[in-house]
């Protein structure tokens, strides 16, 4: 069992940068490839990130990269997500989920995620 909490979300005009956090339990974190997803009023979740378990390899959705880095700290079971150039299309609700994966690879797909933070709101305004 894994439980995620995630913080760092808030009102930023455009332009800005935000630090997204995800804080995970469980003695096991490491094995766990670990995803960003987002949701925005009226649309799907969509896929932003993911990092693999040991860190070496990371992916990226279009609209994020050059924009975003994704890294993790399995010494403190931390998970994070840079957002810098924020733009009013990144406006949503931002999931950090856990898929035990213990390779080099990581998954885009949401479904193959286990376990799901409560999400934290990131605004951008114009």
């Amino acid at each position: 069992q894994v439980q995620l909490v995630e913080s760092g979300g808030g009102l930023v005009q455009a332009g800005g940068s935000l630090r997204l956090s995800c804080a995970a339990s469980g003695r096991t974190f490491s094995r766990y490839a670990m995803g960003w997803f987002r949701q925005a009023p009226g649309k799907e979740r969509e896929f932003v990130s993911t990092i693999s378990s040991r860190g070496d390899n990371t992916v990226y959705a279009d609209s994020v990269k050059g924009r975003f880095t994704i890294s993790r700290d399995n010494a403190k079971n931390m998970v994070y997500l840079q957002m810098n150039s924020l733009k009013p299309e990144d406006t949503a609700v931002y999931y950090c989920a856990a898929e035990l994966r213990w390779s080099t690879s990581a998954s885009m797909i949401a479904n193959d995620y286990e376990y799901w933070g409560q999400g934290t709101q990131v605004t951008v305004s114009s």
